[in-house]
C-alpha cells in the first residue's frame, strides 16, 4: 500500500512554475507516493496517474487526455481546498480533432456507378431509402441521386471506357477475330453478345465485348447481318477481321455467306471455310453431355431422389455417415444435390453417390422410409457412364481453369477425346456401345468440320508443330491421313503467303469506311472457285506478286525455317505468346499470323457459362433497360472484370442524356 508525502518547497515551487504554464493543473494535483516518485491525482475523479519518478517527469500528454476524452466521472465533485473559496471555472471538453476532409459528390457518384456495374445492382437502387439512409449517415453532405442521374454515370463512364478500347484496337498490329453469342428472353427478341479476341502489340490477350444488341428471335430479315457490319464499322474492324465463330443456332445459311464475306482472309475457302466457324466447342460437348444423361434418366432420377432424402435432414445425413463408417467405405467426396441448370453438378453427384453405392444399398435397413430401387447393375451403368462423362469434363475445364485459353491447347485435347470416343463405340460392351455411338457420331462431325483450323494453331506451337498433327492425324485417318496432313500444309501455306501480301501490298485506308465498304461489296459479289484470288481479265496486283514470289523463290520462307526447326521441350508451365514475342524479330511475319491464330476463339462461351445446359435467358429487369444502358452495363462490367483495360476511373464524367 502507497503513502502519501508532502512534497517539499523547493519541488512545489518548481511545479507551480510549470503548473502556470498548462491549463492540465487545473484539474490535477500532485501529491508524493514515496521517495522520488510524485503523482498526478484528478481533482474530479481521484484517479492517480504518473508523474514524477527518480527525478524523471512523465509530461502532461496523459493527462490531457484523461480529461479531452472524456474519461473522467464527471458525477465525481471536486474538493474545494479551504483556501480556494473560488475554485478554478471549469473548461469545456475538448472534442477529438480530425483533419478536415472535402467531401466530393462527384467522385461519390464515380464509385457508385462503378459498384452498380460491377455488382449487377439495379440502378434503382440510388432511390432506395435504406441505401440513402446508409450513405448519409457515413457522410451527411451527400446529395441522394436519381435514376436518370446514375444511369447517366453508367453510359459516360462506358463511352469514355469504350473509348479507351477503341484506342487499344486501334494500336494493335494484328486482326481480331469475333464471337457471337446468344441469349435469349420471355419476350420474341434474342441478345447477341459479340466479344472481340486479339493480342496487343506486347503479346497480351484481349477478350473484351464489344456490343450486345437485340435481334429478333429467329432472325428472318437479316438484320444480325447488318449489325455485325456496323459492329465493324463501330470498332474500326473492316478489313481486319480474321476469324468468326458462332453457334448452330444461327443457322441460316443465307446469313453464313453473308457474314462469310466479312472475314478479311481473301479466300474464305480457305481451310474449308473453317474461318468461319459454326461449332461452339462448349456447347458441342454441353449436347454430348446431356444425350448421355438423357439416355439413362429414368436411373439419374433414382440417383438423384436417394441423395436428396439423405441431404433432407440432418438425422438421415448422419445415419447415413454412421453407416457409411460401419461399413468403412473408403470415399473421397460428399454427396451434394446437383443443379440440373449445371450439367457438371449432375457429373460430380453421380461420381459420389457411386462411390457410396454399398452404403445405399444398406441404408433401408436402419432407415424404413428409404426405398431404393437401384440395383447394382444400375449402379454399374452409373460408373460407365460417369467414366464417358470425365472424358467431356475434362475437355471442358479446360475453358474454366482459363477463360479463352490460345487456341493450340485445344488440338490435343479434342482428338484425344475423337479417339476415346471411337473406342467406345466400338466396345464390345453392349451397354457402352449403345451409350456412345450416337455421341461418337456427333463428335465426328465436330472434329471434321474443326480438326483442320485446331491444327493449324497447334502447328504454332513450338513445342509440337506439325509433328503432333501428322501422328494424330495417322492414328485417327489411317490411310487416308496424308490428304488431311496436305490440307493443313497448305492452309499455312496460303495464310503465310497472305500475310506476306499484306507486308508488301497493304490495304490502304484500313479504317476509312468509304474504302472499306467497297471492298466488302466487292467481297460479296465475288465467285469464289477455290483458288486463293478472284480471277480478273489480266494480272492484278496480287497475282504478279503471287507469280514473283513463287516463280523466283530461291531461299527458304519463315514458315519452312520454323517447321524444320528443333521442337522446343515440352514444359507445363510454357507461355506461347511470350515465346512468339521474343521470337518476333527472327520470324516477323510468321508471328504476326501466329499473333491471330493463337488468339482464335474455339468457344463461343464465357468461362461461367460452360456447363449450362440451357441457353441463357436476360432477366426481365434488363430487358426493361433502353439498349444503350444495357450495353453500357455489360460491356463495361466485363471490360473491368477481366482488367482489359485500367481500372481506375477518373471523377470527372461526360454527362449523357439518357
Amino acid at each position: 500500500m502507497s503513502m502519501e508525502y508532502d512534497i517539499p518547497d523547493s519541488e512545489i515551487q518548481q511545479n507551480s512554475r510549470r503548473r502556470k504554464k498548462s491549463t492540465v493543473w487545473e484539474h490535477f494535483t500532485v501529491k508524493m507516493d514515496g521517495p522520488g516518485c510524485a503523482r498526478a491525482y484528478c481533482k474530479r475523479c481521484q484517479k492517480s496517474f504518473a508523474y514524477l519518478k527518480d527525478s524523471k517527469q512523465s509530461g502532461t500528454s496523459h493527462l490531457k487526455r484523461h480529461i479531452t476524452l472524456g474519461i473522467c466521472q464527471k458525477n465525481q465533485r471536486i474538493p474545494c481546498s479551504k483556501t480556494d473559496a473560488n475554485p478554478p471555472k471549469k473548461r469545456a471538453r475538448a472534442k477529438p480533432c480530425f483533419a478536415a476532409i472535402s467531401f466530393d459528390q462527384e467522385r461519390c457518384n464515380s464509385k457508385i456507378a462503378k459498384m452498380i456495374i460491377l455488382h449487377d445492382y439495379p440502378l434503382h437502387i440510388v432511390e432506395h431509402q435504406g441505401f440513402i439512409d446508409f450513405v448519409r449517415a457515413l457522410q451527411p453532405q451527400f446529395n441522394p441521386l436519381s435514376f436518370n442521374a446514375i444511369q447517366g454515370d453508367c453510359v459516360s463512364m462506358y463511352l469514355r471506357e469504350k473509348q479507351n478500347l477503341l484506342n487499344l484496337i486501334d494500336g494493335i498490329p494484328g486482326r481480331v477475330n469475333l464471337t457471337l453469342d446468344l441469349w435469349t428472353s420471355n419476350q420474341t427478341s434474342a441478345y447477341v453478345f459479340v466479344r472481340g479476341h486479339f493480342v496487343d502489340g506486347d503479346w497480351n490477350l484481349h477478350h473484351p465485348i464489344l456490343n450486345v444488341f437485340m435481334v429478333p428471335f429467329p432472325d428472318s430479315d437479316g438484320s444480325l447481318n447488318q449489325t455485325i457490319v456496323n459492329c465493324l464499322s463501330d470498332w474500326h474492324l473492316k478489313g481486319r477481321l480474321f476469324t468468326l465463330a458462332l453457334d448452330k443456332f444461327f443457322s441460316n445459311e443465307t446469313l453464313m455467306g453473308k457474314l462469310r464475306s466479312l472475314l478479311s482472309v481473301n479466300n474464305p475457302v480457305i481451310l474449308n471455310g473453317q474461318l468461319l466457324s459454326q461449332n461452339c466447342y462448349a456447347r458441342m460437348l454441353s449436347r454430348l453431355a446431356l444425350d448421355a444423361l438423357s439416355a439413362m434418366g429414368e436411373t439419374i432420377d433414382k440417383v438423384r431422389e436417394s441423395v436428396k432424402y439423405v441431404k433432407s435432414s440432418k438425422s438421415n445425413e448422419g445415419n447415413f455417415l454412421n453407416l457409411r463408417q460401419q461399413l468403412q467405405v473408403p470415399s473421397t467426396t460428399n454427396l451434394l444435390i446437383d443443379d440440373q441448370n449445371k450439367w457438371d453438378t449432375i457429373y460430380h453427384m453421380l461420381v459420389a453417390a457411386c462411390e457410396l453405392k454399398e452404403v445405399f444399398a444398406c441404408f433401408d435397413a436402419s432407415n424404413p422410409d428409404f426405398r431404393t430401387t437401384l440395383t447394382m447393375d444400375d449402379w454399374k451403368q452409373v460408373e460407365k457412364l460417369c467414366a464417358y462423362l470425365k472424358y467431356l469434363y475434362d475437355a471442358a475445364n479446360i475453358l474454366t481453369f482459363q477463360p479463352y485459353p490460345t487456341a493450340n491447347v485445344f488440338f490435343l485435347e479434342v482428338s484425344k477425346l475423337q479417339v476415346e470416343l471411337t473406342c467406345a463405340a466400338l466396345s464390345q460392351d453392349p451397354f457402352c456401345s449403345r451409350l456412345i455411338m450416337p455421341l461418337q457420331e456427333k463428335f465426328d462431325q465436330y472434329w471434321r468440320e474443326s480438326c483442320l483450323v485446331l491444327a493449324v494453331a497447334v502447328a504454332m506451337d513450338p513445342r509440337y508443330k506439325m509433328k503432333i498433327v501428322e501422328s494424330t492425324f495417322a492414328k485417327i485417318f489411317g490411310e487416308n491421313a496424308d490428304q488431311w496432313i496436305r490440307i493443313v500444309e497448305d492452309g499455312l501455306q496460303e495464310l503465310f503467303l497472305e500475310y506476306n501480301i499484306i507486308q508488301v501490298l497493304p490495304f490502304a485506308a484500313t479504317n476509312d469506311d468509304e474504302g472499306n465498304e467497297a471492298m466488302i461489296k466487292t467481297e460479296t459479289s465475288q465467285e469464289f472457285d477455290g483458288s486463293l484470288f478472284g480471277a480478273d481479265d489480266g494480272l492484278s496486283d496480287f497475282e504478279f506478286y503471287i507469280s514473283d514470289f513463287t516463280c523466283n523463290q530461291q531461299f527458304k520462307t519463315e514458315l519452312d525455317e520454323y517447321l524444320e526447326e528443333p521442337l522446343e521441350p515440352r514444359v507445363q508451365e510454357f507461355d506461347i505468346l511470350s515465346w512468339w514475342r521474343i521470337n518476333g524479330l527472327k520470324y516477323p511475319t510468321l508471328s504476326r499470323l501466329a499473333s491471330d491464330i493463337l488468339c482464335m476463339p474455339i468457344s463461343t462461351l464465357s468461362a461461367d457459362a460452360v456447363f449450362d445446359t440451357e441457353i441463357r435467358k436476360m432477366d426481365s429487369y434488363r430487358t426493361s433497360l433502353d439498349s444503350l444502358t444495357l450495353e453500357a452495363l455489360i460491356c463495361t462490367k466485363d471490360w473491368f472484370q477481366y482488367k482489359s483495360l485500367p481500372m481506375n476511373v477518373p471523377n470527372a464524367l461526360v454527362k449523357v442524356e439518357c
